[in-house]
């Protein structure tokens, strides 16, 4: 059976009226064009759009090292030294001097200088025993510090022996030298070299 509706009185009509106009609609409203926003000193400002999340930071995880590390990786990969330009010496000589067969006619000790002292001294050395018509001649450098480097600072071991090779095959040197060859062993072996001269000319 179906209830009947009741119709309100006129009271209660004027007392809806009353109510309903007085609301307001719920729900999303979509915001004016012009609308603005007041920031603190009262000018008006566009608002502002969504603000995009933070990127989260990457956490630094130090790699462990040992003092000294990067200073001997560098030193191990420096270039070799310069070739001696001009003439080659013949296999044969070559391997003859390699295996310690030929007498060198001068040598020079620099073992213990610093490379200030060093150079000067190498250079009339070279200069004195290409005049005198030597072509073998002994250079003594020294293997460096045997000691093992646990100082803060490491310290570049053997800069003679690196640098000896460097003065002889660059100018004013080089238009006196063949080769420069590490000595044999009864000569010095790694903390020697033989340096061979081109012949000079009269």
């Amino acid at each position: 059976m179906a209830r009947r509706r009741r119709h309100l009185t006129d009271e209660e009509q004027r007392l809806w009226k009353r109510v309903t106009e007085g609301a307001e609609r719920l729900g999303p409203r979509a915001p004016a064009p012009d609308a603005r926003q007041e920031d603190e000193k009262g000018q008006k400002n566009p608002p502002a759009g969504p603000v995009a999340a933070p990127e989260p930071a990457r956490r630094f995880t130090p790699q462990p090292f040992r003092v000294g590390e990067r200073a001997r990786a560098t030193e191990a990969a420096a270039p070799a030294p310069p070739a001696a330009t001009g003439p080659r010496l013949d296999r044969r000589q070559l391997q003859d001097l390699r295996r310690g067969r030929l007498r060198p006619e001068a040598r020079i000790d620099l073992h213990g200088l610093t490379l200030a002292e060093a150079e000067p001294r190498l250079g009339q050395f070279i200069r004195a025993s290409h005049q005198r018509g030597f072509r073998l001649v002994l250079v003594i450098t020294g293997k460096g510090r045997h000691a093992q480097d646990v100082g803060p600072i490491p310290a570049r071991q053997g800069v003679l022996r690196q640098h000896v090779p460097l003065w002889l095959l660059r100018p004013p040197l080089s238009h006196m030298v063949l080769e420069v060859v590490e000595a044999h062993r009864r000569h010095g072996g790694g903390g020697a070299y033989y340096v061979y001269l081109r012949k000079r000319r009269t």
